[in-house]
């Protein structure tokens, strides 16, 4: 499936009614694997996203008012990607979330979310039948990218609007009628609210704190999301580290995380851009901080010639320019 040029490098995939299978070339321990996953992406640092096929029950009458909640996992560690996800559903069906006890996917156990994912997986099931759900994954190479910029830098809070903007906008794509939506806040939900009311005028639009606990929808986009990073970070675990335990939570503030970060840097190139975002104070400061760890060069500010400095690399001059393009493609687009 090729990426959109209208939307953001983490814009949705086509078509929403025939996902891309996952490729399981790589083994995973689980015995289930999210088929948001796909594997030649998340090992070539790409952002993608993965639709649901349409559910059955919304395909049987595309006028049916439907429900949409958003929500993400892994804003803040400094390991793994950023998921976003939607879960969608025929607001006369909402009742089954309670039924199977969705909630905030942090309040679950490991075992119940993936139980909950897995039966919405799973033809014949309830919330087969009635739920649909997409995930977008935002690499750490492209967050970073992003932040990275300079002048006219992606704000994580950007890329997470304008990520949650294009998953919307693919579910209405594909003919669904959402006509509620329910969005935990990333910034002032005020503003963000008012801002997604006018990208979606057909639709009432709700923005709230804590709202994976208050609304059961936003409940289940909370549990897509987290299972799918969880089943992401198990991916470069089993190939890379090893080692689940060495690496803690994913967060910062994390000793465990810390001190794996410390043990497998390379003197020269950090991390895996893979797995580390590069633009966390945890990581910059281990590279280039007054207590870095990484080797030090010296770079001498003109080339032979006297009339190229080496910071001229990173500064804007188009897609593919220099370093800047070399290391990432930008993330932001217009809605």
């Amino acid at each position: 499936m090729a990426d959109q040029e209208t939307q953001p490098e983490v814009a949705a995939e086509s078509p929403i009614e025939s996902p891309t299978e996952p490729q399981r070339d790589i083994p995973i321990s689980e015995t289930f694997v999210p088929p948001s996953i796909i594997i030649a992406k998340l090992l070539c640092s790409e952002s993608y996203t993965y639709h649901s096929p349409v559910p059955s029950l919304v395909l049987a009458d595309s006028s049916v008012p439907c429900i949409l909640g958003v929500d993400e996992a892994g804003r803040g560690p400094v390991l793994g990607p950023m998921v976003y996800a939607v879960s969608y559903m025929p607001k006369t069906t909402a009742d089954i979330l309670k039924t199977h006890k969705f909630d905030d996917s942090k309040k679950l156990t490991a075992g119940v979310r993936t139980s909950l994912l897995r039966a919405t997986c799973t033809p014949g099931t309830d919330l087969f039948e009635s739920m649909g759900w997409s995930a977008t994954l935002m690499s750490p190479r492209d967050i970073s990218a992003g932040m990275l910029r300079g002048a006219g830098a992606y704000n994580l809070n950007a890329q997470a609007h304008d990520t949650t903007a294009a998953l919307i906008r693919g579910v209405i794509d594909a003919g669904v009628n959402v006509a509620e939506i329910y969005v935990d806040t990333v910034g002032p939900p005020t503003s963000y609210q008012a801002k997604l009311a006018k990208l979606f005028p057909g639709a009432s639009v709700t923005v709230s704190k804590k709202a994976d606990s208050i609304y059961p929808i936003v409940s289940a986009a909370s549990v897509c999301a987290k299972v799918t990073r969880d089943a992401v970070i198990e991916v470069f675990v089993e190939n890379e580290s090893g080692d689940a335990a060495a690496l803690g939570s994913g967060y910062p503030g994390d000793e465990k995380t810390k001190k794996w970060l410390r043990q497998t840097i390379d003197p020269v190139f950090g991390w895996d851009g893979r797995l580390a975002r590069f633009s966390w104070r945890t990581v910059r400061d281990m590279l280039e901080g007054k207590t870095a760890i990484a080797a030090t060069a010296d770079w001498p500010d003109d080339d032979d010639e006297g009339t190229q400095k080496i910071t001229g690399f990173f500064g804007a001059g188009g897609e593919g320019s220099g370093l800047a393009g070399w290391y990432g493609r930008p993330v932001q687009g217009d809605f």
